[in-house]
């Protein structure tokens, strides 16, 4: 078979139209016609910063370190000019009515989206392996979690999918429903039922919001999923710099064509959130990012990357003690996201191995497996240097030695709920000794990050569950 990696540097474009990229050309027509700068940011195109981090990341990047206002570059809130444009043309290549760039990555979206819509004593369906941003959301404006509990994969160590089943016995039980919050993909790629679960939302006429994170590519190629914008939900969420190839923090948030969601008042939940003094060049990522995924270019890298998550699990199947996760049991995954486990050995531990011996980072590891992503930026040549150290791990006798440490990484618990979730929160608390906390009320959110799963939210019982996945803590906050 023809490399695919000398597929993309030989296929020429089949046409040569421009992809336009207003926030990028801006940027560009600013840098190319300097000024005299008496405002911020103080470092001053990068004149008053430490030499070895001007050297470090360029003198270019410093210069075009600029915020909104200035160099008829436009303003995020209101969206104006090349901002305005940038987001227009986002919100077209993604199918939404509207779209609005966020800073502090998907997490904004999600605050906006809970502050903007929901209110204390609403209750919202969602599952319990949300993001944490999404139960931060709900403290601040008082909305209460009402838990879906995904399927385990108990062999992976991993949250499932959710079925639509479940999604609508919830919305019989319980008439006061406002929202059905579903984070989807998981974040190793398990794919729900989202056009069956938008039915089931629409028949009870609840609005649905997904949290579509780790799947801004879906709109850009036939292989992977159908993303949710197209099948019915109200507002999805993109982490474009997760795998969309914006920068760290850089995300979008879509309302849908015919989302019954109030736009305004999101609008404005985001005008509370965001910085005064955005980042152009986190914007410019955005816009750059939306742009190359249009283009011929990104269209030929993600193919790259597709092809290369293909290769990497036909190779996978041909291992004796390694094995990836496949969709063969009722549900769909994302081919690009390539979750694998070794007989013998803990997640953590094959991370460490790949990572010492083989220089090799993953982009998470837990109990039973680990999570590699195929991006578009990767060559065909990385994927054979990856396959090759696997091919060795799979042939050496490797020990295990992460199961002495008791330790555990997924959260895989069902919360005991004691109290309201913003009462708790804002509750007088005490920190007490791990040793001590069993039988006690969580006073806080812990949620590590990767994946930023919720182990302990404010107002659940800490059991002897707990304790495996809190080695890392001494001590506890809880509820006088």
């Amino acid at each position: 078979m023809t490399d695919v990696t000398q597929k993309i540097k030989t296929a020429a474009p089949k046409s040569a139209v421009k992809i336009k990229a207003p926030i990028v050309e801006a940027l560009k027509k600013a840098y190319e016609n300097p000024t005299y700068q008496f405002h911020i940011p103080g470092h001053t195109k990068g004149n008053g910063t430490l030499p070895d981090f001007r050297k470090l990341i360029g003198k270019k990047a410093l210069m075009i370190d600029t915020t909104d206002e200035f160099d008829g570059l436009g303003t995020l809130h209101p969206a104006t000019g090349p901002i305005k444009e940038a987001q227009e043309l986002a919100a077209k290549a993604f199918g939404a009515k509207r779209t609005f760039f966020l800073l502090n990555g998907s997490t904004a979206g999600n605050l906006a989206l809970a502050m903007g819509l929901t209110k204390k004593g609403q209750r919202i369906l969602t599952n319990r392996n949300c993001h944490r941003s999404v139960l931060t959301g709900m403290i601040i404006s008082g909305a209460e979690p009402l838990w879906l509990i995904p399927e385990r994969f108990d062999d992976w160590g991993i949250w499932g999918n959710i079925t639509p089943e479940n999604v609508e016995e919830q919305l019989k039980l319980h008439g006061d429903i406002s929202m059905v919050w579903i984070t989807n993909p998981t974040y190793e790629g398990v794919v729900s039922d989202i056009k069956a679960i938008s039915s089931v939302c629409k028949k009870y006429k609840v609005p649905l919001i997904v949290d579509e994170a780790h799947a801004c590519l879906w709109n850009f190629n036939k292989h992977l999923p159908t993303p949710a914008l197209q099948l019915g939900a109200d507002a999805v969420v993109h982490s474009l710099h997760k795998t969309g190839g914006s920068m760290s923090q850089s995300s979008m948030l879509h309302i849908a064509e015919n989302s019954m969601l109030d736009v305004d008042a999101v609008e404005k939940a985001l005008k509370l959130l965001h910085t005064t003094s955005p980042s152009l060049l986190l914007l410019a990522s955005l816009d750059a990012a939306r742009a190359n995924l249009e283009s011929s270019r990104g269209k030929r890298q993600l193919e790259r990357a597709v092809e290369n998550a293909k290769y990497l699990r036909r190779e996978i199947d041909n291992m004796e003690h390694i094995h990836h996760l496949k969709p063969d049991f009722g549900y769909k995954t994302d081919i690009t996201k390539v979750f694998i486990k070794a007989d013998g050995l803990s997640g953590k531990r094959l991370e460490s191995i790949l990572e010492i011996d083989f220089n090799i980072e993953v982009e998470s590891a837990s109990d039973a497996g680990l999570l590699i992503l195929s991006n578009l930026g990767n060559s065909r040549n990385d994927i054979k240097y990856l396959v090759d150290c696997l091919y060795k791990i799979d042939r050496t006798n490797y020990s295990d030695i992460c199961y002495l440490e008791n330790k555990k990484h997924m959260p895989m618990l069902t919360p005991i709920i004691k109290m309201n979730l913003q009462d708790s929160f804002y509750a007088p608390k005490e920190t007490i000794p791990k040793s001590q906390a069993i039988g006690r009320i969580s006073g806080e959110v812990i949620a590590e990050c990767p994946p930023g799963i919720a182990i302990l939210l404010p107002g659940e019982l800490i059991t002897e569950a707990h304790l495996p996945y809190l080695q890392d803590y001494e001590f506890i906050e809880v509820i006088k």
